[in-house]
């Protein structure tokens, strides 16, 4: 495929496997840090401008923001697997047809959800339990979000689909601009301007709007092979149904996590506004650590397509035992990051003073470090497998994961209290990775290769 050597992009079909995979991956973090720093900074400005009891409001729709997003950057990441998969096989026809294909039922899919969201989002706030004080807010905030998702698909959907081609490089250079606008936009538009939470959300949407335009005309004028032509449009019952299944599995997958996120966050919304600014706070800092092993876990989807794609299978084992070793490394240095410093990161995000905040956000985090090791090799192995192709897997790992929740927010919460919220996603994840290993261990394609070795 003569495309190969685009700008900015990494051969993950040949080569070194775990230099490919750092170089491929550091991008990604760096770009997962940008997107993350979109809603630490809304959340460290409402907390130090507005006060603790706005920070409580855009803590207690998290789980919901979280939702929202998440459906539509996982089903933009399920379509760029089929595309990258089409790129490892050497088949440019099938590879644009499969981007036509996504234009397609995801443009769709998000003006159907967005026209849903008018209707459920303040229903959904008041079935979490959002104290009465704080949801009007809460709405103001969430509402703007659930307005523009097809501003966070479009996005989401571009930089997959340069990822998918082994460039992860650009969709970095236009994130760092639009993070740079985002930061401007939430000091005028919140502090300046007295916009309120309502402000944060604006400047969110312009931002993501921004980079995504920027992606957009970058693939248009420098990347040919992700440019349908109208002949591509005809995409084909197989290729729809190839990217519908792994598409909508990723999103689901992804939305039954959230529900179990919002059902988990109705348990800690009963537990006071003091408890939700802390364990936002902690949540915020949380996310920013995960950013190396989610990272990781992209790229293995990415370089496992592809190879899928070209059928060498000895490098997809090699890889993963190259991903599992770094879960390891990157685990232990971040625990001892957070038992050093989790209490400082607690109080930069809220800028409180009050003990009850910093206590249980500190708390959190000392008890979640450890644990990230297991939470790595999850991601690898449930990205592994939507990579090979596996769509019913990782929705029974995301089942797990909401029966659990359930179960925390159900019994143990009432009885234990926020001790229970703490040790609710280390226990979970340790059943869902023993899962996804069975899994993949067991996997038609994976039980070949060795067999041939």
């Amino acid at each position: 495929m003569s495309e190969r050597k685009a700008r900015g992009s990494v051969d993950l079909l040949n080569g070194p496997i775990l230099k490919s995979l750092i170089l491929f991956m550091i991008p990604i973090m760096i770009s997962s840090a940008f997107q993350q720093l979109y809603n630490a900074v809304d959340t460290a400005i409402v907390g130090n401008v507005l006060g603790e009891t706005s920070l409580a409001a855009i803590g207690a729709c998290a789980s919901i923001f979280e939702m929202l997003v998440g459906f539509c950057n996982s089903l933009g990441s399920g379509f760029a697997m089929v595309a990258a998969r089409a790129y490892g096989s050497g088949d440019p026809d099938r590879m644009k047809r499969s981007v036509a294909g996504t234009i397609i039922i995801g443009v769709a899919t998000c003006v159907v959800l967005t026209i849903a969201m008018r209707f459920c989002l303040r229903p959904l706030l008041e079935l979490i339990n959002t104290p009465a004080s704080i949801i009007e807010e809460s709405y103001s905030y969430i509402s703007v979000i659930g307005s523009w998702l097809v501003v966070m698909f479009l996005y989401n959907t571009a930089s997959g689909l340069l990822r998918s081609i082994g460039n992860s490089v650009m969709p970095l250079v236009f994130l760092v601009f639009s993070s740079v606008l985002n930061i401007f936009l939430d000091l005028l538009l919140i502090k300046t301007f007295g916009m309120g939470v309502v402000g944060a959300a604006v400047a969110t949407v312009i931002a993501q709007g921004v980079s995504g335009a920027l992606c957009i005309f970058y693939i248009i004028t420098k990347t040919k092979i992700l440019v349908p032509e109208r002949r591509h449009f005809d995409v084909g019952t197989e290729l729809y149904q190839d990217l519908a299944g792994q598409g909508f599995s990723m999103a689901f997958m992804g939305s039954i996590v959230s529900i179990g996120s919002i059902t988990l966050q109705s348990g800690i919304n009963s537990l006071g506004e003091l408890i939700i600014a802390g364990h936002v706070a902690a949540r915020k800092v949380y996310m920013l650590f995960n950013l190396p092993f989610i990272s990781m876990g992209i790229a293995i989807s990415t370089f496992i397509s592809q190879n899928k794609g070209a059928n060498k299978g000895k490098r997809i084992l090699s890889a993963m035992k190259s991903a599992y070793m770094y879960d390891l490394v990157m685990a232990a240095a971040v625990t001892v990051i957070l038992l050093l410093f989790g209490r400082t990161f607690v109080h930069l995000i809220t800028g409180s003073e009050n003990d009850i905040i910093l206590a249980n956000g500190t708390r959190y985090l000392h008890l979640v470090g450890p644990f990230y090791f297991v939470l790595g090799v999850l991601m690898q192995t449930r990205f592994a497998l939507q990579g090979l192709g596996s769509k019913l897997i990782p929705l029974i790992s995301s089942c797990i994961e909401l029966v659990g929740k359930i179960i925390f927010t159900w019994i143990m919460i009432p009885k234990f209290g926020y001790t229970a919220v703490i040790f609710c996603e280390p226990v979970i994840w340790c059943f869902m990775t023993a899962q996804l290993l069975y899994a993949f261990n067991t996997n038609k394609y994976i039980k070949a290769v060795k067999a041939e070795a």
